[in-house]
């Protein structure tokens, strides 16, 4: 009778320690994951954001280049033309694709606009800028100065 409980004892023993074994490895896998995952959402958080910034600033060149050089003094006048430059002001969204988006100089000779992560390496790892003529810069948004 005492072997026969000792078997038992062993072999749950042994259960819990494969389901604690099993349970890691699921973990594991789980967490590798969602790394992926994350990883995948901030590469196309970052190419959205590209992407609007690069129609924003075409359509602020193709405005200047209709109305003598002359760039608007603010995104909505893109939207409101007709033909319209832009479809929509990107500027009022709450934000697009977890990055904000902001022209911190839109002036008749020229302009800067840029797009921030709204959470810096959860929802982009950089801060994007363009310029007057379709320049455009990257930075990493945790960069400290």
């Amino acid at each position: 009778m005492v072997e026969l409980f000792n078997m038992i004892k062993n072999n749950q023993a042994k259960s819990l320690i494969a389901l604690v074994i099993i349970s890691a490895v699921i973990i594991l896998a789980l967490r590798i994951a969602i790394e992926q995952v994350v990883r995948i959402s901030i590469a196309q958080n970052e190419t959205n954001a590209l992407n609007t910034l690069r129609i924003i600033s075409t359509a602020l060149e193709n405005y200047a280049k209709d109305n003598s050089g002359v760039f608007p003094s603010s995104l909505v006048t893109l939207s409101e033309t007709k033909p319209a430059y832009l479809d929509k002001s990107y500027l009022n969204q709450p934000y697009m694709k977890s990055y904000n988006y902001n022209c911190l100089r839109l002036e008749p000779s020229g302009y800067s606009c840029s797009a921030m992560p709204v959470k810096c390496n959860l929802t982009g790892k950089k801060n994007y800028l363009v310029v007057t003529g379709g320049s455009l810069i990257s930075e990493d948004c945790d960069k400290k100065e």
